[in-house]
């Protein structure tokens, strides 16, 4: 396996425990996994082409859908 897989493994595996804390606790590490996972899917990106990009970036959105929801809303006022 490749690193970026490897740590996209690592990154699901955080974000699964994160959302096994309670809700107040759940503030900083979800945001430092919402933070990293752009990143992580560019590099997915970079090593295996954008055809493993697609699916790592569904992933995340399918996960992150309600705070990306909240934060979007709240950009657009």
């Amino acid at each position: 396996m490749s690193a970026p897989v490897i740590a996209a493994v690592i990154w699901a595996l955080a974000a699964s425990a994160t959302a096994f804390l309670p809700m107040r606790r759940q503030m900083v590490p979800g945001l430092a996994l919402l933070v990293a996972a752009p990143v992580l899917i560019l590099w997915i990106g970079a090593v295996h082409g954008w055809v493993w990009a697609v699916p790592a970036a569904l992933a995340f959105l399918s996960m992150f859908r309600n705070p990306l929801i909240y934060f979007a809303r709240r950009a657009m006022g």
